[in-house]
């Protein structure tokens, strides 16, 4: 079980999860996988699957952070729900195969993932590289496609999908709150499909804690849930007060923070 110190961890990074998720619309898995990581570590729990546990249990917070995001989004009329429409089912498939796929991955293959992935989202939204005025979303099979593969990314790294469908959007000329308010709502089939996946992956796995439910660690996602779930309408208030330069380098600075942690954790 885990000690006192380490729930109030939880709690205080569940805390800062839930504005990111609100603020950013990403789901607030790339604060909750290295620190679910860090905590099972250090309690000296789940063994070679560690980052297995701390990928599903993101996932399985995120269905309830996901609600109350884009709740709030909503409210603000920042949600394109032509665009969930169309991307959606496809996020999910991808999800569910690649969360069971997953079951199959070395977790350090995946925390190396996860770290090369963060980093390079994190340059390309620093960098602000801006698209032609000219570019717009793609047809309905184009939508397929990229949702097919977000979702399949998603699940390895335990993320909502919104820091590669929030820069999909914006590189295809989506305004950057409408884009983070539509991710938030893309989060939740994401968040669904990919707990059950890991949930369904992990199941009969033997070294896995006391409290685990497959791949899902059921006392940090409820510590985690609580704050999450309190704190993102707070960061999505936050959103729209903030102007687009600066929220896109909050986002790449929060992926250049996560990926310097997760790397740091791997060399050592």
């Amino acid at each position: 079980m885990l000690s006192l110190s380490l729930f109030a961890v939880l709690l205080g990074f569940g805390a800062i999860a839930g504005f990111l998720a609100g603020l950013l619309g990403v789901g607030g898995g790339l604060v909750i996988v290295p620190v679910v990581v860090g905590v099972l570590s250090a309690a000296h729990l789940g063994g070679a699957h560690v980052q297995h546990l701390a990928v599903g249990t993101s996932l399985a917070v995120m269905v309830f952070t996901s609600i109350s995001s884009v709740r709030a989004h909503q409210q603000r009329g920042a949600v394109d729900w032509a665009i969930v429409r169309r991307m959606a089912p496809a996020m999910v498939l991808g999800t569910l195969a690649g969360s069971l796929i997953a079951g199959w991955i070395p977790g350090r293959e995946l925390r190396w993932f996860f770290v090369i992935y963060a980093y390079v989202i994190g340059l390309q939204m620093y960098l602000g590289a801006k698209p032609p005025a000219s570019r717009a979303l793609p047809g309905v099979a184009g939508q397929w496609g990229a949702g097919g593969v977000i979702g399949v990314i998603s699940s390895w790294v335990g993320i909502g999908g919104g820091s590669m469908s929030v820069p999909f959007m914006s590189w295809c000329n989506v305004p950057v709150h409408t884009a983070i308010g539509t991710s938030a709502a893309l989060g939740w089939p994401i968040a669904v499909s990919g707990a059950i996946g890991y949930l369904a992956s992990g199941w009969g796995q033997t070294g896995l804690p006391w409290g685990s439910l497959g791949f899902i660690y059921l006392p940090a996602m409820l510590t985690l849930m609580v704050m999450t779930v309190l704190l993102a309408p707070v960061g999505a208030r936050a959103a729209h007060r903030l102007p687009v330069a600066k929220l896109k380098k909050a986002f790449a600075l929060l992926m250049a923070v996560m990926a310097t942690q997760m790397l740091w954790t791997l060399l050592h």
